[in-house]
């Protein structure tokens, strides 16, 4: 069987299933440019989903699997990649530590007044007036209570929050307090001391966040957004923030990436920009390369379940 790759993999994750599975042919590449000669007659193809094109697909006349290392697939292929009945995988759920850490920072950012400490120091400058704020006693609400949501949540018990989800159908879950359906949105945003989206990107999570919404948060709310940009309505996010609806947002995610140098959201005194690094980890590709090892045993084997199978029909 061979076995392609177009991510560039470390070397001490290749060696290891080197190692493991010897009677199979690797072929490990740092792009797509240079892995679209070995994946016309590839079996299985480890790839980050953004750099396959329907061409790819379709001159790929041995393909069975593909392992999406991350969680995202918006550019996948996947009409091309159904047509074929492609087995595919990604690896949703590694960003959870990583992203549920960043939630926890940026709250941290902004009740502990962090920006403005930064400032008094460079400016040499002593003065305890800036107002602390404890995340202790205060609510979350979570837009997506998948892995990451769980993960966020479990963090901010610790910090004594109370911590409410939002999802599709409601019902329970570990470390929430409460998960509501999404059509209890608008009750939850008007007690919500932080909003936090983990929010895909979906035809349905378009604009999820507007005007409306915004309108209806806590004027000393905190929005959050590390889920996809086209959740939120970037002129609306503005407005309200111009309007006094609530106080600060944090975007680590946005419509277009990179955020252009001269957009407004770089010098809006209640928004800080980090750019799209809530899920980066030292830890990215041994646990995403942890479930492609698992799930090839399982293809090899043709029994037990797989990792974090995706629909190529529905795309998730």
């Amino acid at each position: 069987m061979k076995i392609v790759s177009s991510g560039n993999i470390h070397h001490d994750i290749t060696s290891r299933l080197e190692e493991r599975f010897q009677e199979h042919e690797f072929r490990w590449h740092e792009n797509m440019s240079q892995a679209e000669a070995d994946l016309k007659d590839a079996d299985v193809f480890i790839t980050y989903g953004e750099d396959m094109e329907p061409w790819h697909v379709e001159s790929a006349s041995r393909l069975k699997w593909i392992m999406i290392v991350s969680a995202g697939m918006d550019e996948m292929p996947f009409r091309q990649v159904a047509a074929k009945n492609i087995l595919v995988t990604n690896a949703k759920g590694i960003h959870a530590i990583p992203m549920a850490e960043y939630s926890m920072h940026m709250m941290l950012h902004v009740a502990r007044k962090t920006a403005i400490v930064q400032q008094q120091e460079k400016e040499h400058r002593w003065s305890r007036e800036p107002v602390m704020h404890e995340l202790y006693g205060s609510s979350l609400l979570i837009a997506g209570a998948g892995a990451i949501g769980t993960r966020t949540a479990k963090l901010a018990k610790a910090f004594g929050m109370h911590v409410t989800g939002i999802n599709r159908s409601g019902g329970e879950s570990p470390y929430f307090d409460e998960l509501l359906h999404v059509s209890k949105l608008p009750e939850a945003l008007h007690t919500a001391d932080y909003v936090l989206s983990i929010l895909p990107k979906t035809a349905e999570t378009k604009d999820f966040f507007s005007l409306e919404q915004f309108r209806q948060m806590k004027q000393s709310a905190v929005f959050i957004n590390m889920g996809r940009g086209n959740a939120v309505n970037e002129q609306d996010i503005i407005t309200a923030l111009d309007e006094g609806e609530f106080r600060h947002a944090c975007l680590d995610v946005f419509n277009e990436e990179p955020l252009p140098k001269e957009h407004p959201f770089w010098a809006h005194p209640a928004i800080t920009v980090t750019p799209h690094l809530s899920g980066i980890s030292p830890m990215y590709q041994p646990r995403a390369m942890d479930i492609f090892e698992k799930n090839l045993t399982v293809f090899l084997h043709g029994n037990g379940e797989y990792i974090n199978q995706v629909d190529p029909d529905r795309g998730y």
